[in-house]
């Protein structure tokens, strides 16, 4: 009974893991495009540097989410 008891926490866990790793990422992501529109909407002449700038930090923002897909699989298919 104890063993199952431990599964569904680590059900539990790896859901909230993917569900707030997604949130905050969504919420970074959201951060990010709107400043850069607002800096292009301002400079539109520098609109290459900002779109470049804002592609790689979307690319590392969205890596958080993958860690947290990575850790939440790890925690369901790993035997104890």
């Amino acid at each position: 009974m104890e063993n199952l008891s431990l599964h569904i926490w680590i059900v539990i866990i790896s859901g909230l893991t993917v569900a707030l790793g997604a949130f905050g990422s969504a919420l970074a992501m959201g951060k990010a495009i709107s400043s850069s529109v607002e800096g292009i909407a301002r400079q539109p002449e520098v609109k290459g540097d900002i779109r470049t700038t804002m592609i790689i930090g979307l690319a590392l923002i969205e890596s958080l989410t993958i860690y947290c897909l990575v850790i939440s699989l790890i925690l369901l298919f790993v035997k104890m």
